[in-house]
């Protein structure tokens, strides 16, 4: 599966091309709140985009416009017809060439990376490092309205191969071909720390904790060489396996979904209930411990 473009951009290009006629830059922060015991909490990034934000950006809601609103938990995917009228309202459609940022840790740009492609949209790339890496280059950032984007038809095409639900990923348990990454932090993956209804990991889980993904320094993806050493030490450049990556609620495992594409891997799938689903079943198996030899 080749997208049409590379998955991410630097703050040097998008300050060049800032003012393309083609370009939909979006900001997609959400911000989330994780502590040490506990459920997260969730809140809009609309406020903080509007003091704020790049120079032309425009602002997609992940909690609303780009989610189910009765799914029992935030970001879930919405139906295909949902997501297109909130892409196109966006200006996202032929002809558009989407660049979206946040104003964290990159992953919820990601999420809205992966989204676009789960319905059939490529011409999307990421930010590498985000507000942080354009702010810290010395480029503008502004509290303005952009102008309102000219709506554009989205054509959903859904590539169910790109997300997994909960019975799916029950159904591939011990399945030889399907490699589950736990991309949440060790204590998480191991159960020392529980921040959803039950503490663990899927049962055959490795993990590969999203962090690695980036340089600690910059906050920027880590070098493709650099990657596809850290991915091929865990089995997840092998053509006879599928990854499936999951976390807490779907949003940094695309992180790693996107690190993969930077890899050289894009047909990597996101179980987008991810923990909040699974720990939520009491039904469903988790185990503790590290992850086996």
């Amino acid at each position: 599966m080749a997208s049409n473009s590379a998955p991410t951009v630097g703050v040097a290009w998008l300050a060049e091309h800032l003012n393309d006629e083609d370009l939909v830059l979006l900001d997609a922060t959400t911000h989330l709140s994780m502590p040490e015991q506990g459920p997260y909490t969730v809140e809009s990034g609309r406020a903080t985009f509007d003091s704020e934000h790049i120079p032309g950006a425009h602002f997609a809601d992940l909690l609303t416009d780009f989610a189910d609103p009765g799914a029992p938990a935030p970001w879930t995917v919405p139906s295909s017809e949902r997501f297109a009228a909130s892409a196109g309202a966006l200006g996202i459609g032929p002809g558009a060439r989407v660049v979206v940022y946040d104003q964290s840790n990159g992953f919820w740009a990601t999420r809205l990376w992966w989204h676009l492609r789960l319905e059939g949209f490529d011409d999307v790339e990421v930010l590498d490092g985000g507000l942080n890496a354009w702010k810290a280059a010395g480029h503008p950032v502004t509290d303005t309205a952009s102008p309102t984007p000219t709506a554009r038809t989205f054509e959903a095409h859904r590539r169910p191969e790109l997300l997994r639900s909960t019975e799916e990923v029950r159904a591939a348990l011990g399945d030889p071909n399907t490699v589950l990454v736990n991309v949440l932090d060790p204590k998480t993956y191991s159960g020392e720390k529980k921040s959803y209804a039950r503490a663990g990991h899927i049962p055959g889980s490795i993990n590969l904790p999203v962090s690695e993904v980036t340089d600690p320094t910059t906050g920027t993806l880590k070098s493709a060489d650099e990657l596809r050493t850290l991915f091929a030490a865990k089995g997840l450049l092998d053509p006879g396996v599928t990854p499936v990556t999951y976390c807490g609620g779907g949003i940094a495992a695309t992180g790693v979904a996107h690190a993969l594409a930077m890899a050289g891997r894009e047909d990597v799938a996101v179980y987008d209930g991810s923990m909040t689903a699974w720990a939520a079943d009491e039904s469903l198996p988790l185990v503790t411990g590290d992850e086996p030899e």
